[in-house]
Protein backbone atom coordinates (compact mmCIF):
# COMPACT_ATOMS: atom_id res chain seq x y z
CA UNK A 1 0.00 0.00 0.00
CA UNK A 2 1.53 3.37 -1.01
CA UNK A 3 2.23 5.84 1.74
CA UNK A 4 1.74 9.57 1.54
CA UNK A 5 4.92 11.60 1.05
CA UNK A 6 6.33 13.37 4.08
CA UNK A 7 4.79 16.83 4.59
CA UNK A 8 8.12 18.60 4.03
CA UNK A 9 8.41 16.89 0.64
CA UNK A 10 4.88 17.96 -0.30
CA UNK A 11 5.76 21.58 0.52
CA UNK A 12 9.09 21.40 -1.33
CA UNK A 13 7.40 19.84 -4.35
CA UNK A 14 4.72 22.58 -4.34
CA UNK A 15 7.38 25.29 -4.40
CA UNK A 16 9.42 23.36 -6.98
CA UNK A 17 6.38 23.21 -9.28
CA UNK A 18 5.75 26.95 -8.85
CA UNK A 19 9.38 27.73 -9.68
CA UNK A 20 9.51 25.39 -12.68
CA UNK A 21 6.22 26.76 -14.07
CA UNK A 22 7.43 30.35 -13.78
CA UNK A 23 4.81 31.28 -11.19
CA UNK A 24 7.76 32.09 -8.93
CA UNK A 25 10.58 33.78 -10.82
CA UNK A 26 14.27 34.21 -9.99
CA UNK A 27 14.62 36.94 -7.40
CA UNK A 28 11.09 36.50 -6.00
CA UNK A 29 11.02 36.53 -2.21
CA UNK A 30 9.55 33.45 -0.57
CA UNK A 31 7.35 33.53 2.52
CA UNK A 32 9.09 33.16 5.86
CA UNK A 33 9.41 29.74 7.45
CA UNK A 34 6.73 30.77 9.96
CA UNK A 35 4.37 31.83 7.16
CA UNK A 36 4.94 28.53 5.36
CA UNK A 37 4.32 26.58 8.58
CA UNK A 38 1.05 28.47 9.10
CA UNK A 39 -0.02 28.13 5.45
CA UNK A 40 0.54 24.37 5.36
CA UNK A 41 -0.47 23.81 9.01
CA UNK A 42 2.83 22.14 9.88
CA UNK A 43 5.53 22.68 12.49
CA UNK A 44 8.33 25.18 12.00
CA UNK A 45 10.74 22.24 11.77
CA UNK A 46 8.76 20.73 8.87
CA UNK A 47 8.73 24.07 7.04
CA UNK A 48 12.47 24.46 7.67
CA UNK A 49 13.12 20.96 6.26
CA UNK A 50 11.13 21.87 3.13
CA UNK A 51 13.21 25.02 2.63
CA UNK A 52 16.38 23.04 3.25
CA UNK A 53 15.37 20.58 0.54
CA UNK A 54 14.73 23.42 -1.91
CA UNK A 55 18.15 24.83 -1.06
CA UNK A 56 19.72 21.40 -1.68
CA UNK A 57 17.95 21.36 -5.06
CA UNK A 58 19.58 24.77 -5.72
CA UNK A 59 16.18 26.36 -6.32
CA UNK A 60 16.38 28.94 -3.55
CA UNK A 61 19.02 31.04 -1.89
CA UNK A 62 19.05 32.61 1.55
CA UNK A 63 20.25 36.11 2.23
CA UNK A 64 20.94 36.53 5.95
CA UNK A 65 18.79 39.27 7.43
CA UNK A 66 16.83 39.72 4.20
CA UNK A 67 14.99 36.47 3.49
CA UNK A 68 14.86 33.59 1.07
CA UNK A 69 14.63 34.09 -2.67
CA UNK A 70 14.18 32.02 -5.80
CA UNK A 71 17.67 31.34 -7.15
CA UNK A 72 18.82 32.13 -10.66
CA UNK A 73 18.71 28.94 -12.76
CA UNK A 74 22.01 27.07 -12.75
CA UNK A 75 23.58 26.46 -16.12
Amino acid sequence: MPTAPAPYKVIANDFTAKIKSGELKPGDKLPSTRQIADQYDVSMNTAYRAMSLLHDRELITGQPGRGTYVAEPST
